[in-house]
């Protein structure tokens, strides 16, 4: 089994609901709160799985805004816990000293909660997402969700020359259509003066 996300970046808003849910469920979920500081506080700093970055892509008038959605890749040889000096990072583990989770787990918590319906057990950004731009499943079915839309839209690996073999896949956003645009020629001082004119001479 090998559990992942596909995230549609054709699909992707960039509302961050994704984002909220996320730290929403890790923070009040079966763990505790997350590492943050000062939560509450005026300058408060703290950890969020997911992040979204945006991007302007293309020229005026057929620019486009593309929502990169971020987060763990769940990646099958992880430089972040070979790289780690002492140890200390894991792959969708619970950081047990602390009692609370250090990185995205997939909502590890949610999707074996048997008392969950079985359309429920999926991560909580996947869940909530209003544009249904994240899909959730097993990449080695390839009858899953997951498998299908990656193969039928090219799913791509994030930076995949790094050699750490991410899991979770992208779809790039589709080719846009040129759009056309309406330029008035006419000044439209002249086009008012010339309105009122025609109106004045009934």
């Amino acid at each position: 089994m090998k559990l992942g996300l596909v995230i549609d970046l054709d699909t992707c808003v960039g509302c961050n609901a994704c984002a909220v849910a996320c730290k929403q469920w890790n923070t009040s979920g079966t763990t505790g709160l997350l590492t943050d500081f000062e939560p509450y506080g005026k300058d408060s700093t703290g950890v969020w799985f997911n992040r979204i970055r945006n991007y302007e892509v293309g020229d005026y008038p057929n620019s486009k805004t593309v929502h990169f959605p971020m987060s763990c890749m769940h990646c099958d040889d992880a430089a972040c816990v070979t790289v780690c000096p002492t140890g200390a990072s894991y792959k969708r583990e619970l950081d047990r000293e602390d009692g609370v989770m250090k990185k995205c787990t997939l909502c590890v918590d949610r999707i074996y909660d048997e008392n969950l319906p079985e359309d429920e057990r999926k991560p909580a950004c996947v869940m909530t997402c209003p544009s249904h731009a994240r899909y959730f499943g097993d990449f080695d079915d390839p009858n899953s969700e997951v498998s299908i839309i990656s193969r039928e839209r090219n799913g791509e690996q994030l930076m995949p020359e790094l050699g750490y073999q991410p899991v979770n896949k992208y779809l790039s956003p589709r080719e846009k259509k040129n759009v056309g645009t309406y330029v008035n020629e006419t000044n439209s001082i002249k086009a008012v003066k010339d309105w009122v004119n025609r109106l004045v001479t009934r």
